[in-house]
């Protein structure tokens, strides 16, 4: 009877055990979130190794991918091309791959390349990617950065590409270098107007204002500008006394790039405009904080471009400033062509 009663008192013990051990098991399950690398490769189907070591795959787009101003947020490159795409990794040890997560969609393209430093392969089609870092099972997508694949200039037929009328660009026309044409476009649709292209500009403000209304749309691109423009507001932000970053009262973009078609009823634009290129912005910026647009302004950009320009000769390139009482506001063009040119309109 004695042994009977101890058998039974062994058992209710172990089923104590059990029972809590089994509670404190689904609380700790119920108060765990898994990083985010951890969920997207669940998310993705993955069958991801446990071991929390093999959860620190974290990385950044390094000070130098994001240009002079570290404000840059898109780079650009022709299919399959080398690209430089240097990242920041708090363990640089781990034996990675790569591939490139689609903008619209998030879909990986191409095959998982192994990852052997700065310089990658951009993808064979055109679009909008970002960077995906593989360690084993997990996936870590690089935010911060986009990389437009371009759409190569010999693609263009005849005055259009895709149903969007581009014109005729002077190295059509005249059979020359192919310096007087871009190199290729972006291609653009309605659902990545809003991806940025730096810290103060998106790529719909960039697009082409030629009132067509079709989709797709193409833009020559060179970021090279939007990272000389935002080293220009840094320089009037700073000047004001306020913090990096802080945008003046008022910032308006009147023309970044232009079809050629366009550009041809632009009055008094020069017929070799840089805006054809993608490397010219004209910009009215409330340089003294006043809350309103005038000579003076124009002025005072103008004086942070020379300023710009003399730090990064790289970024040299042309600058107009544009006071006529022609214009609604003072406005200033500027552009990356490599060589210094100055005028007034």
């Amino acid at each position: 009877m004695l042994r009977a009663a101890s058998a039974t008192g062994r058992r209710l013990t172990k089923l104590l055990k059990l029972t809590f051990w089994g509670g404190a098991a689904a609380g700790v399950i119920g108060w765990y979130h898994p990083p985010r690398a951890l969920a997207t490769a669940v998310a993705s189907g993955l069958v991801v190794d446990s071991s929390f070591g093999s959860l620190a795959l974290e990385a950044t787009p390094a000070p130098e991918a994001l240009g002079k101003s570290g404000e840059l947020r898109l780079a650009v490159a022709m299919p399959g091309e080398a690209v430089d795409y240097p990242i920041t990794m708090p363990d640089d040890t781990l034996t990675l791959r790569y591939a490139w997560e689609r903008v619209s969609d998030s879909r990986l393209e191409d095959s998982a390349r192994a990852y052997s430093g700065d310089t990658l392969v951009a993808p064979e089609q055109p679009g909008f990617y970002r960077l995906t870092l593989i360690h084993g099972t997990q996936q870590h997508v690089v935010d911060g950065m986009s990389l437009a694949v371009m759409v190569p200039f010999d693609e263009k037929r005849g005055l259009s590409l895709d149903g969007y009328k581009i014109g005729w660009y002077r190295g059509e026309r005249h059979r020359t270098d192919s310096t007087d044409r871009p190199e290729g476009f972006v291609k653009v649709t309605s659902d990545e107007v809003d991806l940025p292209i730096s810290a103060h500009l998106r790529l719909g403000d960039f697009l082409s204002r030629d009132g067509q209304e079709t989709w797709p749309r193409y833009a020559a691109i060179d970021p090279r500008v939007f990272d000389k423009l935002e080293l220009v507001l840094e320089r009037i932000s700073r000047s004001l006394g306020r913090e990096r970053g802080d945008v003046p009262v008022e910032l308006d973009l009147h023309s970044g790039f232009r079809t050629p078609a366009y550009n041809r009823h632009v009055p008094h634009a020069a017929r070799d405009s840089r805006h054809q290129f993608g490397d010219a912005l004209d910009v009215s910026i409330d340089a003294d904080g006043n809350g309103r647009i005038d000579r003076k302004d124009a002025r005072l950009v103008a004086a942070a471009v020379d300023s710009v320009e003399a730090e990064y000769p790289d970024l040299v390139g042309g600058m107009g400033v544009y006071t006529s009482r022609r214009y609604r506001h003072p406005y200033v063009h500027i552009d990356v062509r490599g060589r210094r040119v100055r005028w007034h309109g």
